[in-house]
């Protein structure tokens, strides 16, 4: 598929998920919140830089981010998606389910959706 969807973790996402991703499919777009300077900065401003750079969120906060993404939607913008894997799930398992969102889908797909893994 050539409009392969491009990840962004946030500043909580397990970054060993990443270094697997990488591992596994070196051509993968994706960035640690490092990479993006996106460590201290609201939830908010994450969903914009992550909607600025054409990125698919990925975070473990199940508290607060699904309640800032309906706000950063309500207030008419548009993300490319978020989507939260639980912090129990093992890596092996996500690394799994994010290479299927990779290897299967588009960006168009995805657009403001908010979506729980697995």
């Amino acid at each position: 598929m050539s409009d392969h969807v491009r990840f962004q973790g946030d500043a909580n996402f397990n970054n060993w998920i990443i270094k697997g991703l990488l591992r596994r499919l070196p051509a993968i777009a994706i960035q640690t919140a490092e990479a993006a300077h996106l460590h201290g900065m609201p939830d908010l401003e994450v969903l914009e830089q992550a909607a600025a750079d054409g990125r698919i969120l990925l975070t473990h906060d199940y508290h607060t981010m699904p309640e800032h993404f309906g706000a950063f939607l309500a207030s008419g913008h548009h993300c490319p998606s978020v989507i939260l894997l639980h912090q129990t799930l093992p890596i092996a398992q996500a690394i799994d389910a994010l290479e299927l969102v990779w290897e299967a889908s588009s960006l168009d797909e995805w657009r403001d959706t908010l979506t729980y893994l697995p």
